[in-house]
C-alpha cells in the first residue's frame, strides 16, 4: 500500500505537468502541494516526522471520528496476527493518548504488515524511525511479554531469524526434509 502511495506521490507531478501543456485549466502548483505533503511521511525513511500531521481533539465529535477511524485501520489491516495484536492495544490505549500519542499510532498504522510483523515478533531489526516510536515500544513489549508467557522458546526462531512455518516443519525420518513444508 505504502509502495503505490509513493508510486502515486511520484507521477502525479508528471500527469499535472502534461495536463497544464495541453492547456487544460488546472491549480498544479496548489493540487502538487497539497497532495504531496499527504504523503511526505509515506516516503520518508530516515526520519520520524509524523509530527507534521495535523490532529484536531478539541471537539468531541472529531475526537470520536478519529478514534474510530484508527480503531477500525488498527482491526482490519488484512493480516489476522496485527489484527488481533493492534487491535487490542488501540482499544485499550486510544483514550489515554495525546496528540502526540496518536500521532505515533498513526505513523505505525502506516508501516506495511509484513515488515510490521517482523519487527515486533523481532525476526528483524526495525529502522531508528520506528525504535523509537512510543506506540511501536509498547506494542513490542506487549508482544514480546506474551510470546515470554505463553510460548516456549524451543518454538520461536532466534532473534534476527525468520520463523519456520507448520507444525511438520521438521520431519523426522531419512525421506523428511531438514526444515520447511516440502
Amino acid at each position: 500500500m505504502a509502495s503505490l502511495r509513493r508510486a502515486i506521490a511520484f507521477t502525479l507531478p508528471l500527469i499535472l505537468n502534461s495536463a497544464t501543456k495541453t492547456s487544460v485549466s488546472i491549480s498544479s502548483p496548489i493540487l502538487h502541494r497539497s497532495f504531496l505533503s499527504s504523503f511526505s511521511r509515506l516516503y520518508s525513511s530516515k526520519e520520524c516526522n509524523f509530527q507534521s500531521l495535523d490532529i484536531d481533539l478539541s471537539n468531541e465529535e472529531t475526537k470520536r471520528r478519529l478514534f474510530n477511524r484508527l480503531l477500525y485501520r488498527s482491526k482490519q489491516r488484512g493480516f489476522l496476527e496485527l489484527d488481533l495484536i493492534l487491535g487490542k492495544w488501540v482499544e485499550d490505549h486510544i483514550n489515554s493518548l495525546d496528540e502526540n500519542g496518536i500521532k505515533a499510532l498513526v505513523h505505525v498504522l502506516d508501516v506495511e504488515n509484513p515488515d510490521l510483523w517482523k519487527w515486533l515478533t523481532c525476526q528483524e531489526q526495525p529502522p531508528d524511525a520506528i525504535t523509537s516510536n512510543p506506540v511501536f515500544i509498547s506494542v513490542r513489549e506487549k508482544v514480546t511479554n506474551n510470546l515470554d508467557k505463553h510460548a516456549a522458546p524451543q518454538t520461536r526462531a532466534i532473534p534476527g531469524q525468520p520463523w519456520v512455518r507448520g507444525w511438520d516443519d521438521i520431519k523426522k525420518g531419512q525421506d523428511g526434509p531438514i526444515a520447511g513444508n516440502q
